[in-house]
Parts: C-alpha cells; structure tokens; sequence
C-alpha cells in the first residue's frame, strides 16, 4: 500500500516537473520568437517608410492625407499596401472611380507629441479630399492625460474640419485599457469641439476579441497582420465612404469658387443640390411612365410595324415551304363564291315566284275598255 502512494507521488511530481519544463520552453520559445519578430519588425520600418514616400510622387483626381504612426505604415503586414491606409486607398479608388493620390505623413514610433511636431508642418502643404488620423497607442506607456489632450488639440485644431480621427485601439491588458479609456473619453470630446468625426477602433477591435486578435496580430504581439489591418480599415469605411460621397457632389454640383467661399458647408450644400436632382429625376421618371413621350410613342410604332411584318414574312415562307397546299387553298377560295351563287340564285326565283302570287287579280273578260 505505502509503495503504491509512493509511486503515486512520485509520478505526479514527474507529471508535474515535466508540465512546468514544457511551459518553460514554451515560454522560452515564445519569447524568443517574439524577439525575433520586433527585429523583423525593425528591419520592416524603412522599406515602408521609402515605399510610401515614393507613393507621394504619384499624381491622382483624388488626394487621400494619412497622419499616424507605424500602423499608418502598414507594419505588421504582408506589404504596406496591405495596411489600412492602403485599404483605405483602394476603397476610395472604387467608389469615386478616380485615380487616387496618397500622401502618409506617419512615422513609425510616433507619439502625439511626435505627430505635432513632425506631421503637422507638413500637412500645411496639401489640401486633402479625405484625411484620417490615428494616432496615441505609442502613448500609453508612459501616459499623461495632460499632455496627451495638449497635443490632440493641436493636431485636431490643424486637420481639415472633414478628418475622420480614430479611437485607441482595444489592448485587452487591465492596466493598458483603464489608460486607454481616459485617451479616448479625450479624443471624443475634442473631436466633438472641433466637428470631427470619430471611427469606433476601441468599439470594433474589442468586439473581435482577445483570442481572434491574437491570430489578427504580427509576431510582435503589437501590430496588426493583414487580417487585423482589414479590421482596423473597416473602422474608418462608413465616415470615409460618406466623405468621397460628398467630394463627389461637390465636384458636380459647385464651381471651385462656390466651393472655397462655402467651406465648411460646401458639403451639405452639393448633398442638397443632390437629393433635389434625385428627386426630380425620380418625378421625371414617374410621369414618364404615366404618359409616354414622343420616343417612347414612336418606339410603340415601330414594335407594331415590325411585328405586322414579322407576320407577313412567316406566312411568304410558309407558301415557299408548301405551295401546293397553298394552291388548294386559293381554289377553294375562288370556289366558294360560285357555290354562294348558285345558293343565292333558287332562293331569288323562289322570292320572285311568291312575290307574283301575293298580287291582286284584275276584274273577268276587262282588256282595258268600258263596258
């Protein structure tokens, strides 16, 4: 008995030495791997750096503006194409049907502080049709609320007043996310001071979860893959898809003058003059179809005579195919008169015969004289 519970034990201190040393090379492992990965990461920072400076170069109907850090650059992923700035360059690309100019301001590492600093000089240059801003994960590490709001006044003070600003992403970590709910509560009132709208990055990365994100996320444990990226960009589409809408109705419905003098309303103004057109082409539309126009009336003519002669050619082939048919057809139409005739004929002797003797008689022997 003693020996069995002592093998017992012994076993399950054997069972749990080699769980604890299978954790520590796992974790061993782990670690090293993710070392491995933040290198990969370093080395990733200028390649997307260059590749989206070469970008700006490029000439486009559309001018799409991008402030941020190393998520505007698209590290993490497989291309910088393939991160949300990239999505959401080709996303606008589609639905205006216009070529599409990026300019990304990011730098990788960047704080609020950085982004004021660097970024903001240079956006002076340009006038965006869509601009997005995304920045502040890289100042919780060491967060102060003071200074974190300083600097979102000053970025969101120097954006164009249509700039879509996003949330901090969801970091899952107690001690990360109590510091990210204090930068956001920021980031909605000062977006709201300013008239900017805000994309819900914290709401939708949190919604995915922990154990999703973990599969959405680099080796790093910190930057998005492809995967995340695309749910990042789907954070920013509803706000940018209602801007390149409305960069569109401008350009139809405003000269550049009425643009520039409107500003800030020159949106609501072209969305205006949009939905009158709509409108009134919907009434065009309906009455169209109450009472047909000129066209519409001349088309009905055609169809009739087309199909009047449609006929007509059915039955010549129908003759070509089966003429002595059609022979018999012709005779037994010219015989059917005469046969009407030859009725027709009895039935006026007859009327003539009962027409005599309905006639009254004249008197005995008279042959026209007195007697």
């Amino acid at each position: 008995m003693k020996s069995r519970t002592l093998i017992a034990l012994v076993s399950s201190i054997g069972g749990g030495l080699l769980v604890a040393g299978s954790a520590a090379l796992g974790t061993r492992a782990g670690v090293k791997g993710q070392r491995a990965a933040a290198q990969r990461v370093v080395d990733m920072l200028p390649v997307h750096a260059d590749w989206w400076r070469e970008r700006q170069q490029h000439e486009g109907q559309l001018l799409y503006l991008a402030i941020g850090d190393s998520a505007a650059q698209g590290v993490g992923a497989t291309a910088p194409s393939r991160g949300y700035v990239g999505l959401l360059a080709r996303r606008i690309r589609h639905r205006s049907r216009m070529s599409v100019r990026v300019v990304n301001l990011s730098v990788s590492g960047s704080t609020t502080w950085g982004a004021k600093r660097d970024q903001l000089p240079k956006l002076q240059q340009y006038s965006p049709d869509v601009c997005t801003v995304s920045i502040g994960a890289n100042d919780i590490a060491d967060f102060d609320p003071g200074k974190f709001e300083r600097n979102i006044r000053a970025i969101y003070g120097a954006v164009p007043s249509h700039t879509v600003v996003a949330e901090l992403p969801c970091m899952f970590v107690p001690d990360r996310e109590r510091k990210v709910a204090v930068a956001n509560e920021i980031v909605h009132r000062v977006a709201a001071e300013f008239g900017l709208t805000v994309a819900p990055l914290h709401t939708i990365t949190k919604r995915v979860g922990l154990r999703r994100t973990f599969f959405n996320s680099y080796g790093d444990l910190f930057h998005p893959n492809d995967r995340g990226y695309e749910i990042w960009a789907s954070a920013f589409e509803p706000s940018v898809d209602a801007r390149v809408d409305t960069v569109a109705a401008i350009r139809h419905y405003l000269s550049a003058r009425e643009a520039e003098t409107l500003g800030r309303e020159a949106g609501a103004v072209a969305n205006a003059r949009a939905e009158q057109d709509t409108e009134g082409a919907e009434a065009l539309d309906h009455a169209g179809r109450q009472s047909p126009g000129p066209v519409e009336r001349l088309r009905q003519r055609m169809t009739a005579s087309a199909t009047h002669d449609e006929h007509e050619h059915e039955h010549e082939r129908a003759t070509d195919a089966n003429p002595d048919q059609h022979r018999d057809r012709q005779s037994d139409e010219q015989a059917a008169p005469a046969q009407h005739d030859e009725q027709a004929e009895p039935d006026q002797h007859d009327n003539r015969a009962q027409s005599a003797r309905q006639q009254p008689a004249g008197p005995s022997g008279d042959v026209g004289g007195t007697p």
